[in-house]
């Protein structure tokens, strides 16, 4: 089954994540009311109505879709933390992050995004990173490469000798301890700047904007579609142990995502203390 939806249904999923941003996310963008935004955890984490009903929008379009699918979203493991299990069972899961970059989005800036993944017992099959507002959506599919906007994409490599240029975890967000482990990144041809937009992150990596990526955090709807279309466009990622992070375990952390194997190694050495 879910090889015959991954060969004829994944145009249905593309419509859906353009409809769900389309009815609940853009029409809020710099129009949201007091009473329309949240906080979480903390004053830094916050939650939207958009983020909501796109995410309700999504669970109940994409499960149609696939039957027998069930959905792991951020916003509905944050009522019940115990959804997240489904990453380790037998059916399809669809992972959803409704707005990418929930702050940048409060705050009226373009850098966020509609992120989904198709995994089956923690393998990534298919992803759509959509940015509504910079009109892009970049897909992937285990196997068949990664696109933007239908244009195939491809990390390549740095350039011998160059600085590397590293999207790092936002200190505002991290403990004490993955500010030292971030801290491990300030060393010469080493340049690294916070991530806002984790999604948007991955896609600078995947078309070779940005070199690598280093993460502290492990939450699958964050990483899920950027690991894929990373992969799919010729890059890697490595956690601290030296294994590829994957959605259905529990990973050591940090972690390292990179344009290459080299680059992936050279930070993921970074993060361990290693020279």
């Amino acid at each position: 089954m879910i090889e015959d939806f991954l060969a004829h249904g994944l145009p249905e999923v593309d419509a859906a994540v353009r409809k769900a941003a389309a009815a609940e996310i853009t029409p809020r963008f710099r129009r949201l009311a007091e009473d329309e935004v949240d906080v979480k955890s903390g004053p830094h984490d916050l939650v939207t109505a958009a983020d909501r009903l796109a995410e309700e929008h999504l669970t109940a379009s994409l499960t149609a879709l696939l039957p027998g699918s069930v959905v792991v979203g951020e916003e509905a493991v944050h009522h019940d933390p115990g959804v997240y299990a489904a990453l380790r069972q037998d059916a399809p899961v669809w992972i959803v992050d409704p707005v990418d970059g929930t702050r940048q989005f409060v705050e009226g800036r373009t850098g966020f995004c509609t992120l989904v993944a198709l995994a089956h017992r923690g393998e990534l099959l298919a992803s759509w990173t959509y940015a509504p507002v910079l009109e892009e959506m970049a897909t992937a599919v285990r196997g068949g490469g990664a696109f933007v906007n239908g244009e195939r994409i491809a990390a390549g490599s740095p350039e011998p000798g160059a600085v590397l240029r590293v999207a790092a975890a936002d200190p505002v967000y991290t403990s004490d301890q993955d500010k030292r482990n971030l801290a491990r990144l300030d060393v010469p041809g080493v340049s690294a700047v916070p991530c806002g937009s984790a999604g948007l992150a991955y896609l600078d990596v995947a078309r070779g904007r940005t070199d690598a990526l280093a993460f502290t955090w492990p939450s699958a709807w964050d990483h899920a579609a950027g690991l894929l279309l990373v992969t799919e466009a010729g890059g890697s990622h490595s956690t601290v142990a030296g294994e590829p992070f994957r959605v259905d375990r529990d990973n050591a952390l940090p972690f390292a995502v990179g344009r290459d194997a080299a680059t992936t190694a050279r930070i993921r050495a970074l993060l361990r203390g290693e020279a």
